[in-house]
């Protein structure tokens, strides 16, 4: 239990005080614009890490490799939806265990900056926000909305307890709290929602605590994002380049020595280009800020990977959800290795402290495992018995994923063909309700895909009393922006030909549960067909098995020539892939993940088409661009 274990570390930490006999403070000096540590001035040098993207067996190694680089602090976002998946049900254990990450950061020698939201931006899906809110159909995100309120209450009476006694005043490493996140860039601008958490957040972690805002440069931004009584904060990245342009910045909002975010690389989404931030720009305007004595906090030190369906979206002119790899160009690869940019920035921080001395963790030791061969389950409507064990849910109308009270992954949406279509007809979303892509098979037979925004239209035929079957994925909700109440499914009528399309069959499906279960490995072996090479198209499930060699070593997982899906490595869900739109190419593996004695367990949702060669490749390197491996 991850609280027995705090509770066993906090008493050493105050003993620690005691020896010193000194009462630690952290406040802000705003005479002299700087923070004061124990009554001394201090300047933090710190660096974005979320736990929620490593694996707990991997967050020393980069939490001490963060400290040989020089930094003295890490900011640290807690997902709400990460640890409050059912509504009234809280997870902090294994690679939820936030205590143990904290306790972990001050064995390094790190002090935290911790960003608790509840909302949290951060590419995750819906921003950190659980998607049960969203059964209340009309709840207003971010606002003094009291069902809203209500849920928010509970959860940071619940997440505020827990880290009351890792504050740095009572002995611990938080030094300051961030309240929301970016604030001033939601349109509510509700000050009673601010006013509301200020209060919470001092009520918990009490009157002395350092809490901050952050948000984006702007007036607007700055106005509705900020509460007197809270510390404002800015984000910017290397744009900003001059340093007669940041004096200035600096000198315009008086108490603002602080930068949240200074971006040291971009976020991908699908179709995107790989976003690559140069190294010597982000070196060079770090080394400006810091020489004006600035705070400065690198948005991501590491940046990790959206496992499962994690992964959020932007939505401007259209969705645009965000690859698997979180990689971000970082200091630190989405694996953890130490890249030139990194040596960049400690050259520069060099300058500033005296860093530790001795030398820098390796990179964790990559392998190419080579070519495993898959071969077909089953598509995916003639596994239900086993994918939906409760059976459908029937309804006239479609439902959502939040109706049906499944939130994440997919659904089979289930009908029959209301009369005989001898010429293609137009199968019609006209309200734009596919959230977020549905493929469509008629008898078994795949016709073709839906997709939000881009494809609201596609030619079905068959005869009357024909079975469709159509799977919808969500494919990670909205995270910034107005369209965070992004619900899921068939949100409104299909129409084929003339006719409104109805008498459902539903079925939610328990994929992950399935599979942690030990299927489709644990049925007999003549479940399985004989392998046949001709390719398949439809949404199916592949499954193989990569022979242990000895190595538990990370591995990238290349799916060449295979369309987009879902990969499962030894029953954990590693995410999402989808090569033909790009630009990421390989899945990032972790090492402890593999088991050196027995075969390891391949399971691979093909959601399009799979190759005739039905191979996958484990290679020693990421590409996550589509044009070349990054060496």
């Amino acid at each position: 239990d991850s609280g027995s274990a705090a509770g066993t570390l906090l008493p050493q930490l105050s003993d620690m005080q005691k020896q010193t006999n000194t009462k630690t403070s952290f406040s802000i000096d705003y005479k002299n614009n700087c923070f004061l540590k124990d009554g001394k001035p201090f300047q933090y040098i710190s660096g974005s890490i979320h736990y929620s993207r490593i694996p707990q067996y991997y967050w020393k190694d980069r939490l001490v490799k963060m400290y040989m680089t020089g930094l003295n602090a890490i900011q640290v976002y807690v997902p709400w939806n990460f640890h409050e998946a059912v509504q009234g049900i809280y997870n902090f254990t294994g690679d939820r265990d936030l205590e143990h990450f904290l306790d972990l950061a001050n064995q390094t020698g790190l002090l935290v900056i911790l960003r608790p939201g509840p909302y949290i931006c951060a590419e995750w899906e819906m921003g950190g926000l659980p998607a049960w809110l969203l059964q209340k159909p009309n709840i207003i995100l971010r606002s003094a909305d009291t069902d809203y309120l209500q849920a928010v209450s509970n959860w940071l009476a619940v997440l505020l307890s827990k880290i009351k006694p890792w504050l740095y005043i009572n002995g611990g490493n938080i030094i300051t709290v961030q309240v929301e996140n970016e604030y001033g860039s939601y349109y509510a601008c509700d000050y009673n929602y601010m006013r509301h958490l200020w209060t919470l957040f001092r009520l918990f972690l009490g009157e002395d605590m350092v809490l901050f805002t952050t948000d984006g440069n702007t007036d607007r931004e700055m106005r509705c994002g900020t509460l007197e009584g809270l510390y404002a904060t800015v984000d910017f990245g290397t744009g900003v380049l001059r340093r007669q342009q940041l004096s200035t910045f600096l000198k315009l909002i008086p108490r603002e020595n602080v930068n949240s975010e200074f971006y040291t690389g971009w976020l991908d989404h699908w179709g995107d280009q790989h976003a690559v931030v140069d190294a010597q720009k982000v070196s060079r305007v770090l080394g400006e800020m810091l020489a004006m004595g600035a705070n400065v906090n690198m948005y991501m030190f590491e940046g990790g990977t959206n496992f499962g369906y994690w992964n959020g979206a932007d939505h401007d002119t259209r969705f645009r959800p965000v690859v698997t790899s979180y990689d971000y160009d970082a200091p630190l690869s989405e694996a953890g290795d130490p890249t030139e940019k990194l040596l960049a920035i400690r050259d520069v921080i060099k300058q500033f402290r005296d860093i530790p001395s001795g030398p820098m963790p390796p990179a964790t030791p990559k392998f190419a495992y080579g070519f495993v061969t898959l071969r077909k389950v089953g598509n995916i409507s003639s596994l239900l018995n086993t994918l939906s064990p409760l059976g459908p849910v029937r309804s006239q109308y479609p439902l959502t994923f939040e109706e049906m009270k499944q939130y994440y992954g997919y659904m089979l949406y289930r009908t029959t063909l209301p009369r005989d279509l001898s010429e293609p007809t137009p199968l019609i979303s006209p309200l734009n309700g596919i959230h977020d892509r549905a493929y469509v098979s008629v008898n078994g037979v795949f016709q073709g895909l839906l997709e939000r925004d881009t494809a609201l239209v596609m030619n079905i035929t068959g005869q009357q009393g024909d079975t469709v079957d159509i799977l919808v994925e969500n494919m990670g909700r909205v995270n910034f922006g107005s369209k965070i109440n992004d619900y899921k499914g068939l949100l409104s009528n299909l129409i084929l030909g003339r006719d409104v399309l109805t008498d459902w069959k539903i079925y939610p499906l328990d994929i992950d549960g399935a599979i942690t279960g030990g299927w489709p490995h644990s049925d007999s072996e003549q479940f399985f067909p004989p392998p046949h090479k001709e390719p398949s198209v439809g949404p199916a499930f592949y499954t193989g098995t990569l022979q242990p060699n000895g190595l538990a070593w990370d591995t990238f997982l290349k799916l060449y020539e295979w369309k987009k899906g879902q990969v499962w490595i030894n029953g954990v869900n590693m995410g999402r892939y989808w090569p033909a739109r790009g630009p990421q190419q390989t899945l990032y593996v972790p090492g402890p993940l593999l088991s050196t004695t027995v075969p390891n367990v391949i399971t691979v949702l093909e959601l399009e088409g799979a190759p005739a060669h039905l191979r996958v490749l484990f290679m020693d390197r990421p590409q996550l661009s589509a044009t070349a491996p990054k060496s």
